[in-house]
């Protein structure tokens, strides 16, 4: 893997002094009593997971110092009062991604349009099978969220595959993708958290799609799926993009000790890393907007 690529990750955040009520949202789905006692629904799956900060410690300055250690230039971040706080203290390391629930359908549309307009947003995020109730991916309330990301020129990033939480996992099935690609071929939509067991329906569904992609979100390296390493090496190197899962479930640390080890061609690395990243949610523009505005 080469060095000083200045990659972009496509899921961080900070670490929290109450790690267990930033999931109260998610629990209130869970039916089985091991759920109700995680403090993250996902745990079961990951080892060594990152504790809350101490109050004497900065979520943002832990984050960035990672970041710095591991030659990570830039992250997309969820939108909240700390995390644009953090973008105004290191400007030109932080993008913003809001997550919606598209039950609510108008209030989805409108917070997006706000969070263009006010806060320059880079994508929107959503979770078929963390939304109460439930939203497939081609479901009709999100085809009006799928919109607005066209209209505003924005990509929109959504889980695929298994859900870590125990919750069904038919809404995130790949082929759901197949339809909304169909509907939707101006929309840049990006499937994260892997896509297992679909793997390979993900591959041709990208082989077939220009504007659909992946990222490989929640999975350390050693574990990303086989079909997605092998799609980047041949026809694919322009659709895969690296995310981590820092502090939720991954470590920086461990993230990039894994990394060398995937067989990722030479000329792969630096688009895996951050040059579809770049292109995909049109960073550069990003970035000449804020310096025109700081200017």
């Amino acid at each position: 893997m080469p060095q000083g690529i200045g990659a972009v990750d496509l899921m961080i955040g900070f670490p929290h002094r109450d790690r267990k009520a930033v999931y109260d949202y998610l629990r209130q789905g869970a039916k089985d009593p091991e759920s109700k006692d995680m403090s993250f629904l996902a745990e079961y799956m990951f080892k060594d997971v990152t504790e809350s900060v101490d109050e004497d410690q900065d979520p943002v300055d832990v984050t960035i110092a990672e970041m710095d250690r591991h030659g990570v230039d830039i992250g997309l971040v969820g939108l909240t009062r700390l995390t644009l706080e953090a973008r105004d203290r290191y400007p030109g390391r932080f993008l913003l991604s809001l997550e919606v629930n598209p039950n609510d359908v108008m209030e989805s549309v409108r917070s997006i349009r706000r969070a263009k307009d006010e806060q320059d947003l880079a994508a929107v995020t959503f979770f078929p099978a963390g939304c109460l109730p439930q939203v497939p991916v081609d479901d009709p309330k999100a085809y009006a969220v799928y919109a607005t990301c066209v209209e505003l020129d924005i990509p929109i990033i959504v889980n695929a595959g298994v859900a870590g939480p125990r919750f069904p996992s038919a809404c995130q099935h790949v082929e759901l993708f197949d339809q909304v690609c169909f509907d939707f071929p101006e929309l840049r939509i990006v499937m994260r958290h892997g896509a297992e067991p679909w793997e390979e329906l993900a591959v041709k569904l990208m082989l077939k799609w220009p504007g659909l992609y992946y990222m490989t979100s929640a999975f350390a390296p050693k574990y990303y799926p086989k079909p997605i390493v092998e799609y980047a090496n041949t026809r694919g190197a322009d659709k895969i993009m690296y995310a981590g899962y820092f502090p939720m479930g991954l470590s920086l640390e461990r993230i990039f000790r894994e990394l060398p080890d995937v067989p990722f061609r030479d000329d792969v690395w630096p688009k895996f890393l951050r040059e579809n990243a770049m292109q995909v949610l049109k960073i550069d523009e990003h970035m000449s907007t804020k310096q025109a505005k700081a200017g």
